[in-house]
């Protein structure tokens, strides 16, 4: 007897209608990305360690390397975490990754000096960024093509509230009275039990990818779990599941080298400039607003309430994204945003009143996070077939952290050389730059199945 070839997986997935079965995927993935939040405690904890318990000091090379130790954590972690998630399983790598943050999570909090934390900070940056990759890039399996951006950006607009969040339990702690010394501890200790909440989630109720099962060759396993999820939807909708109108179509297996040559080579290289785009303009306005304002005469308070009233935007822009992923072609989308992105730069560094510079920063951040939710949770996760998915993303993930370790440097140049308004002219420049790569090389990936996405013939 031959062995079977083929279950027609992305067809069958792609009729489902949307369920409580899609909802429960989109939760469990949702919550996982929103409690991994070693990132998103960073500030709270470096100015613990810096103001109050005096791990760091102004101006040292220790304090310099907070944030480059992490990224480079994500870098590798993005880099060799997408290859192993394609040969072990969507369930199992981010099971796998999940360990990785936690335990380095924990030891973290435990950590006895500053030398030891920074260890731990290097895994936790691994641990995360791969897996951001294979959270994101892997959900894309499960869900159809028609509507799959609508969902892959409900899971950034969730995901995206890691950082307020966390500033307000951060609050909470302070307001407990334990000292400095244990309350940065104790924020490495929530997120990390909240992580393993949502490890039990995905252990028990979160299935392997059939796509992937499919492109491995273990069509019966494929077969067998698509069974049952068709099952439980029938159940759940009390109506039978639409016919399989569409033919099999092949899956193939791709080396890790296919990503360098031939069709895949433009989508690594689209990829990887979509994500330094977005890293680097949302890298500038997280972390270079406050001075860019304090260099334009406001002082320390009026900077930050302007800062906080601007990142308002982040999440209202991620809203509106979701609410439209799906109404356009990618490569529209894509170019309207960072040409949109880079008009407001030039405008917003115009701006010298302080309403103007809270209204034209808010539309900023609005445009960013619009782009960060295409580029991160919906287009570079979707372009690339399924055996290489983790892979190509992971690659692409990495490029962008490699970017956030030079951009810096170029940053502080033209602050000092130009002023704020050029930093603003900056992010203009790299936003048009990256708008006509897209526009020339992006590929089209709105409404079609993972196969014939993956079709590189």
């Amino acid at each position: 007897m031959s062995k079977r070839t083929s279950a027609n997986i992305g067809a069958r997935l792609d009729r489902l209608p949307n369920s409580s079965w899609h909802v429960k995927m989109w939760l469990i993935t949702a919550f996982a990305l929103l409690v991994c939040w070693s990132n998103g405690i960073g500030g709270a904890v470096q100015n613990i360690l810096l103001n109050e318990i005096h791990w760091l000091e102004p101006g040292s090379s220790l304090l310099a390397m907070w944030g480059t130790t992490y990224t480079a954590g994500q870098l590798f972690g993005a880099l060799i975490g997408g290859p192993i998630g394609d040969k072990i399983g969507r369930k199992k790598s981010i099971l796998l990754y999940e360990a990785i943050h936690i335990v380095a999570m924990i030891g973290g909090a435990a950590a006895p000096n500053v030398y030891v934390l920074y260890l731990f900070r290097l895994i936790q940056g691994f641990g995360l960024g791969a897996l951001l990759v294979v959270l994101f890039a892997g959900f894309t399996e499960y869900v159809p093509g028609r509507n799959r951006g609508t969902w892959s950006s409900r899971n950034s607009f969730i995901g995206n509230w890691a950082h307020p969040i966390c500033n307000g339990i951060a609050l909470l702690i302070v307001s407990t009275g334990i000292s400095m010394n244990m309350n940065w501890r104790v924020q490495y200790i929530i997120p990390s039990v909240l992580s393993i909440l949502a490890c039990i989630f995905i252990y028990t109720k979160f299935p392997e990818s059939p796509r992937w099962l499919e492109a491995q060759g273990r069509v019966d396993e494929a077969d067998e779990i698509l069974t049952n999820i068709e099952k439980e939807i029938e159940a759940a909708t009390g109506k039978p599941l639409p016919e399989v109108t569409e033919e099999p179509k092949a899956v193939k297996q791709l080396p890790y080298s296919a990503l360098f040559k031939g069709k895949l080579l433009r989508r690594t290289i689209v990829g990887s400039l979509v994500l330094i785009g977005m890293n680097t303009i949302q890298y500038t306005l997280m972390n270079w607003m406050p001075s860019m304002l304090s260099s334009l005469g406001y002082d320390t308070s009026q900077s930050q309430f302007m800062t906080m009233f601007g990142l308002f935007g982040a999440p209202f822009g991620i809203f509106i994204a979701s609410l439209i992923m799906d109404k356009f072609p990618r490569r529209v989308m894509g170019v309207a945003l960072l040409v949109l992105m880079a008009a407001l730069g030039i405008v917003t560094g115009q701006q010298t009143t302080m309403n103007g510079l809270i209204l034209w920063t808010f539309l900023l951040n609005t445009a960013i996070y619009m782009y960060v939710c295409y580029a991160s949770a919906v287009y570079v996760p979707e372009m690339w077939p399924t055996s290489a998915k983790l892979s190509g993303s992971g690659f692409s993930n990495a490029m962008g952290r490699v970017s956030n370790i030079f951009f810096p440097f170029l940053v502080t140049y033209v602050a000092n050389s130009v002023g704020a308004g050029g930093v603003f002219v900056l992010i203009s420049i790299v936003a048009a730059i990256i708008a006509v790569s897209v526009l020339i090389f992006g590929v089209e990936t709105r409404g079609e199945s993972v196969e014939d996405i993956g079709n590189i013939d």
